[in-house]
């Protein structure tokens, strides 16, 4: 044994063989970090697997053994990832072009299917963003602009949400969320040309309530004169002597109305027929 520090090359060497084979051997799972345990291509076990609701140091982290040189590791992250897509342009049912930047949040919640189908976390995130803008401009497209400035939009992203999932589930993952950065007319002309069809439905709208408005002021004044009319002939028929009382106070009204047009002045006797209203009862 004392022969061997009188070689330091040799003694390195097997230092360093000693490392690699408990390298190989050992290995330490992050707590942010699942594994798929691949045997010669073939996955074997699941280390430290992502659970809903798990706690900080209760999972599955720590140091685990492994069979050297057969035994590999694909490590898959357990956090949030986000998939950012392309800026895309979307043409909503009020015919207007918008340019739309959104992005998606996902985790992937079983690590063997992920390994089967894409092999690696990152080919999940370049799966999911060509799907997240053919959901985005399909929801989109069924909808108006206006649509994206009201509350309606959050059930436009439950949708596009939705139907990401069904996607993701194909490879292993979860849709956390998705959320629409910017939603902007495009500049030059055809914003102009968007301001101004809808500055004319605006227009026409107002006006299209105008002559609602109208018609239903209409139909109440006629409501109203119909039911004055009624009243007027059923008290005239009761009292005669009212109805001479009542036309006479109309004459008077458009004869001495303080607004009527003109200067005339009119010159009566006291006991002119005109003002027998004046006169009282005899």
């Amino acid at each position: 044994m004392p022969g061997i520090f009188r070689h330091p090359v040799a003694l390195a060497l097997i230092l360093l063989a000693l490392l690699i084979m408990i390298g190989s051997t050992v290995a330490i799972v992050p707590e942010t970090k699942q594994g798929v345990v691949v045997r010669f291509g073939d996955p074997k076990a699941i280390i430290n697997r992502y659970r809903p609701n798990e706690s900080f140091g209760n999972t599955g982290a720590g140091i685990i053994w492994r069979w050297p040189f057969v035994d590999q590791i694909v490590w898959i992250d357990k956090r949030v990832l986000s998939v950012e897509m392309e800026r895309q342009q979307v043409l909503s049912t009020d015919q207007l072009r918008l340019q739309v930047d959104a992005f998606a949040r996902y985790r992937i919640v079983d690590p063997l299917r992920m390994y089967i189908a894409a092999g690696n976390e990152e080919r999940v995130g370049e799966a999911l963003r060509p799907i997240l803008g053919s959901a985005l401009r399909n929801e989109l497209g069924k909808r108006p602009f206006a649509a994206l400035l009201s509350p309606e939009r959050g059930q436009v992203m439950q949708n596009i949400e939705a139907g990401l999932d069904r996607v993701a589930r194909q490879y292993g993952a979860e849709i956390v969320d998705v959320r629409i950065k910017r939603a902007d007319l495009p500049d030059g002309t055809p914003l102009e040309s968007a301001f101004n069809r809808m500055s004319t439905a605006r227009k026409q709208e107002a006006l299209t309530i105008e002559a609602q408005g109208a018609k239903q002021a209409q139909i109440i004044r006629a409501e109203a004169d119909a039911n004055a009319a009624r009243i007027y002939a059923e008290s005239f028929g009761k009292d005669p002597s009212f109805y001479d009382f009542y036309r006479g106070m109309q004459s008077y009204r458009y004869t001495f109305a303080p607004d009527r047009p003109g200067q005339t002045n009119i010159i009566l006797s006291p006991d002119n027929e005109f003002l027998r209203q004046f006169q009282g009862r005899r």
